[in-house]
């Protein structure tokens, strides 16, 4: 998860939030992007066709959402698509808009 923090910007100006608030906007907006990414894991999924030779059967239904959502954590983990930095921006913007928060 370093790779993601160091690519998320840092607040500037006097919309800066506190620092235990920033990290956990940071984490917010990490947390959204995996989220978001194993919801596109799970569609994309979902167009595959299984064939009977290859088919986990019952127990691949079970946990392809199970997968969906490890495969959305990791991809954010590697640097995800760049979701979490905008999310995150616009997290500071609402909390500078409305007094840091408070």
């Amino acid at each position: 998860m370093t790779e993601i923090q160091s690519s998320l910007p840092a607040p500037t100006g006097r919309s800066a939030m506190p620092q235990k608030q920033q990290s956990s906007a940071e984490a917010t907006a990490r947390d959204f992007e995996a989220v978001f990414l194993g919801q596109m894991a799970k569609l994309m999924m979902e167009s595959v066709e299984t064939g009977d030779e290859f088919s986990g059967g019952h127990g691949e239904e079970m946990f392809r959402g199970v997968l969906a959502e490890t495969l959305g954590k990791e991809m954010a983990k590697g640097g995800g698509v760049g979701l979490a930095p905008a999310v995150l921006e616009q997290m500071i913007k609402m909390q500078g808009g409305s007094g840091n928060g408070q």
